[in-house]
């Protein structure tokens, strides 16, 4: 007999649904996007995100449950984000759910936002672990080992800014519309990748760690060296990205090849990212392989919030009424 999965994400500014049947048939998935509410204040407002959670989570419950043909007491299981995250938001999504379940009689199981990022181009059967696991978004840059039965190692994190957070940073001080990663990569498609020589953090520890505030702050001073000129945009967001790209690719490669790693996953919003992709695949040695989710399944989303909740109950967790949010869960 089939598991149904109805999976909710709410961890920061979007409003995730997604029905998954046996954890590989996707009867629906939705998304409602905060994005042009956000825009007019640079960056995410937590108090306005929770709101809008309460206004979206049943419309959009109902809207799934319509396009899967089915109605509440169709549903085996619920998979909610329980953290990392803002803590309104995260509050709003779990207490709907741990209110479905209970109301319904249906298990729920907590789900870690990172891990659903890292089983994402898993789905369907395409890697399984061991692998080596790259996050990176506008919150979280993490390089994590994957072993068999959710062994989790972190090995490597960002030491000030996430990369994502960097591109959005400099994008908006270049005038762009926030989030603004992807309207960098549009106009780097014009620029000079070469325009503009950005050094590659080294941590002096020796730590594979990531560092991007440097090259932000570089970004930043060259734009008040002369005029921001649309060319001159065109060359810097190229530049910038290149630098942001590089630095991901080479460490994350470096980690792999001293663990004999073969297979990577690349998992969060920058992993969207074109040039990203492309500097991954140009790099590969013989015998070594990436994976990428669909890129729409790269920025947040409910589908790897269900398939990841699907692994973890047939792995055997069970969560009841004691199930917490918690902001600054570490992926274990």
């Amino acid at each position: 007999m089939a598991l149904i999965t109805l999976g909710i994400e709410t961890s920061c500014d979007e409003t995730g649904m997604a029905v998954l049947e046996d954890g590989q048939r996707v009867l629906a998935n939705s998304l409602y996007s905060q994005v042009i509410i956000h825009r007019k204040f640079g960056g995410v407002v937590p108090e306005i995100a929770s709101r809008r959670h309460l206004l979206k989570l049943v419309p959009l419950m109902e809207s799934v449950l319509t396009a899967a043909g089915l109605d509440l007491g169709g549903i085996d299981l619920i998979a909610a984000t329980r953290g990392p995250g803002l803590i309104g938001p995260l509050l709003v999504g779990l207490c709907f759910a741990k209110a479905l379940a209970l109301a319904r009689n249906i298990p729920i199981v907590g789900v870690n936002h990172l891990e659903g990022h890292l089983y994402s181009a898993c789905f369907n059967g395409r890697v399984k672990p061991p692998f080596l696991g790259l996050i990176v978004s506008g919150g979280h840059t993490e390089l994590i080992s994957v072993g068999a039965g959710f062994r989790h190692r972190l090995l490597a994190s960002t030491r000030d800014d996430a990369g994502g957070e960097a591109l959005d940073k400099v994008g908006k001080a270049m005038g762009l519309p926030y989030p603004a990663g992807a309207k960098i990569e549009s106009l780097a498609l014009r620029g000079d990748r070469q325009a503009v020589i950005f050094p590659l953090a080294i941590m002096k520890d020796g730590s594979d760690d990531f560092s991007f505030s440097g090259i932000k702050t570089a970004a930043l001073l060259e734009m008040r060296k002369r005029k921001l000129t649309p060319r001159r945009r065109a060359d810097l967001a190229a530049s910038f990205q290149e630098a942001v790209c590089r630095q991901l690719v080479t460490r994350t490669l470096r980690v792999a090849r001293r663990r004999g790693v073969k297979h990577l996953v690349v998992g969060g919003g920058v992993a969207a990212n074109g040039r990203l992709r492309r500097m991954f695949q140009e790099e590969l040695a013989p015998g070594e392989k990436i994976f990428f989710p669909e890129k729409g399944l790269c920025t947040d989303n409910a589908l790897m919030v269900a398939y990841a909740g699907y692994l973890r109950y047939k792995a055997g967790q069970r969560d009841g009424d004691a199930l917490e949010a918690k902001a600054d869960l570490k992926i274990t």
